[in-house]
């Protein structure tokens, strides 16, 4: 194992520090009983956007009045905690934005498609996370 990172839990009067725990993928160490047990003891579901992570060295970033417990990383989790706390530049999130936009551009046409395909609305709906409503609307048309 690697050194020690730090989960907190982000006080909400403060901004996004750090990587929300859910943005980094899977690690071992929430599976711990120290660590569901200190999840429980703050109600607070390991998905919540206020559950952070910093890795070690970056102490600093997390604010005094913050819950904070260590947690030992494997090194290819330290890696991923690392990039997830690294700040993005603006033009590669807008990239990604850009990306987006245009996979969901025609996302009624997929939807034909799907239904044609045999593909039951609901699975589709279940598939794509769009509002049932729209789906619908689509197999209305």
């Amino acid at each position: 194992m690697a050194d020690d990172a730090l989960l907190f839990v982000l006080p909400d009067d403060h901004p996004r520090l750090g990587a929300a725990l859910a943005a980094v993928g899977e690690l071992e160490c929430v599976e711990t009983p120290a660590v569901r047990g200190w999840l429980n003891a703050h109600g607070i579901p390991a998905s919540s956007e206020r559950v952070r992570i910093v890795p070690a060295g970056a102490e600093v970033l997390v604010p005094d009045d913050a819950e904070r417990l260590p947690v030992p990383l494997s090194e290819d989790e330290t890696v991923r905690v690392e990039q997830a706390c690294a700040p993005t530049p603006v033009t590669a999130m807008e990239s990604e934005l850009l990306g987006f936009r245009n996979t969901t551009q025609d996302w009624e046409a997929l939807v034909h498609r799907a239904l044609t395909a045999g593909i039951p609305a609901p699975r589709i709906v279940q598939l794509t996370g769009l509002d049932p409503q729209h789906v619908a609307r689509v197999l209305a048309d």
